[in-house]
Parts: C-alpha cells; structure tokens; sequence
C-alpha cells in the first residue's frame, strides 16, 4: 500500500512501546485507528491524545489471548469504520527462563500473548478482508529472536520463531490465492521499550524473580534488560515499518548488525554444526 490517507488501522499493543510509536506513525500518515492494549488507562490516554490532534481514533482493552477479545475488537473496528486495511498483531511478552525452569503457566502466557495473539487476530480480521477484495497489509511482531536461538528465552523463542514461520506460510497461503493482501514479518533486536518488564500484567505469584533462578539464567536476564535499555528508539521501529509496508517488503530487519548473527544460525545448519552463541 501506499496511499495510506484515510485507510484503517488495527494495532495491539499499542498503548506503550513500539506499538504506540506506530500507531503515532499511522496517524501521521493519515490513518483512522483502532487501538488495543491490556493497559486501559494508557490505552485511554493515547486515544485522547491522538483525537485531539484530529485522528479518528477508538480503542478496547484486550487481551490478545482471549480469543473472544480479539473478536470484539474486529467488531469494534468494524462496526465503526466498516473496513479494516492494516492489520497490526504486535502486543508481545518476554521472560528469561531455560526451558526447564519454565512452568507450564509461563509457556501458556508468552505462547498466549505472541503467539495466539497474531493468530487470534488472523481468525478474527482476515476473512473479513479477503471478502472486501480490497488492498492490504499484515505486520505480524516477531523478534530477531524468532530468527536467532539466545539461550535462557526458551518460551520466548519459541513463540517468535513460530511468528515468523506463520508469517511465511500466511505470504504463500495469500499469494497462492492471488490476494491483494501482503504480509510483512517484523524482526527488531533491542529497542528501548518495557518489555523487559512485562510481567508485571501477570499475578504477583507469578512474576520472575531473577535472585531464584540459577546464576546463568539470572546473568542472561540482568545482560537483556541492559540491552533493551541501550536499545533503538521505538520510533525508528514504526519509520522502518512503515517503509515496508510501502515496498511491499517481508522481512523487515531493523538492525542490520544481526545479519550476521543470522548468517551464522544459516551457516551452521548448512554446514551441520553444533549452534553458534552469538553475544546477546
């Protein structure tokens, strides 16, 4: 797409980080949104701030692991503006834990929200587009961890690698069908977000506390949170999607230094050898 000017935007995870850097983007560009976050009262904010500027903006709080919420919120954006042409799933969740000290209620969490997310919102948005004939657009968020394996992140790089592989099978599922419907996969490193904290939405009983897990797992998170801290600005995130929606672009790789790191994993697989650490 590339006149974007009164088109429909869906975004979650849009009341904090990269997704309220792209829904700012959208409604510079000319867009009418439709917002959801677990947040209701940034998510609330955002929405006023952006009418006030003269966006047409809604929003819903959403858990995208529910897959009823993900229905109301198409309903919502459906109801209100009648067409949906880009679809955002971009609400994501992190925790640091190897795979063995990750309880069965961390997967059903960060396999819920990154994964179930994106593909509750497929269900939920896609028919209705490919009815209405119409050009669009979906950005699933990944993560460079859905191309490159760190270690203490076993849910999380599960669920991104399963973003990534759904994003490819969806482009040749839609291009099969000759769809005017593209698909774009965003695979950002560190960016200075909260994800580092994103366990603070779960039960208290139920949070991370890196002094109980062993020295490794501990060191790996504490390295992590630095980086998200040091990382890009979410901003340049939502620039560099943006540019691909308009090439029609897949992969959209926002910092160029991990190419190696992924022509490494290629290699290795290639080449039959054992994983390459890559530094964090």
């Amino acid at each position: 797409m590339h006149d974007l000017k009164n088109k429909v935007a869906v975004i979650t995870g849009a009341a904090d980080g990269i997704g309220k850097s792209l829904a700012i983007k959208a409604a510079a560009e000319g867009m009418k949104l439709v917002l959801a976050d677990i947040d209701t009262k940034k998510l609330d904010q955002l929405v006023t701030e952006l009418a006030a500027s003269g966006t047409e903006a809604v929003g819903l709080k959403v858990d995208v692991s529910m897959a009823e919420d993900v229905t109301a919120l198409a309903n919502l954006a459906y109801t209100t503006f009648g067409e949906v042409h880009l679809l955002i799933n971009n609400a994501g969740v992190a925790l640091a834990k190897n795979a063995w000290e990750t309880t069965q209620k961390d997967w059903d969490w960060v396999m819920g929200v990154n994964l179930y997310g994106v593909t509750n919102g497929l269900r939920a948005f896609l028919p209705r587009m490919l009815t209405a004939g119409q050009e669009g657009h979906v950005i699933n968020t990944a993560s460079i961890a859905g191309l490159l394996s760190e270690p203490s992140m076993a849910a999380y790089n599960v669920s991104k690698f399963g973003v990534v592989t759904l994003s490819e099978g969806l482009h040749h599922d839609l291009t099969l069908r000759q769809a005017q419907i593209k698909v774009s996969v965003l695979c950002p490193a560190w960016v200075k977000t909260r994800i580092a904290e994103a366990d603070r939405h779960r039960p208290a009983d139920e949070r991370i506390d890196l002094t109980k897990l062993d020295k490794v797992t501990a060191a790996t998170g504490t390295s992590m949170f630095k980086a998200v801290q040091a990382g890009i600005e979410p901003e340049e995130i939502a620039e560099a999607t943006f540019a691909a929606i308009r090439d029609g672009r897949f992969y959209i790789i926002t910092h160029p230094q991990t190419m190696t790191g992924i022509r490494i994993r290629m290699d290795d697989i290639l080449g039959n050898r054992q994983p390459t650490l890559l530094p964090i």
